[in-house]
């Protein structure tokens, strides 16, 4: 397990949390928990109750929705927050290509954390905002 200062350094340089000062980083390094996950681990799975906001920090994970590949997520990606934020069940599983490291931040604590944090809450949206474009751009839909 990393120190709080450790993991603080390794979520500076993450877009997700680019706005933060060093004591906001340290704050946030507090909240998250540190979260590890083998080759091949299910981190989320489609269809049951979400958990929390997951941040990968190290490794590479696959969106997987019935049965298809819909994405790859890497460092700074963060996925898990879609189900949190609505209150339903993950719409894929999310599953580790590599051994996995992440912090989570368990879904009681995802909207306080969220509005007393506005720059990430806008980064989140616009990293959601890039994804729908994609998806759009995918499906052959016009792109506003």
């Amino acid at each position: 397990m990393s120190t709080r200062e450790e993991i603080a350094d390794a979520i500076a340089s993450l877009s997700l949390f680019a706005d933060l000062t060093r004591p906001q980083l340290l704050g946030v390094a507090s909240r998250f928990e540190e979260a590890f996950f083998p080759k091949d681990a299910r981190v989320l799975r489609q269809g049951l109750t979400g958990s929390g906001l997951y941040v990968i920090l190290d490794g590479e994970a696959d969106v997987v929705a019935d049965g298809l590949k819909r994405a790859t997520l890497g460092r700074g990606d963060f996925f898990g927050e879609a189900s949190i934020l609505l209150g339903e069940p993950p719409i894929a599983d999310v599953v580790a290509t590599r051994p996995l490291r992440c912090i989570v931040l368990g879904g009681p604590d995802v909207e306080p954390f969220l509005i007393a944090h506005p720059r990430v809450l806008f980064r989140m949206l616009q990293t959601q905002s890039r994804r729908l474009r994609a998806a759009n751009e995918r499906a052959g839909r016009p792109v506003a």
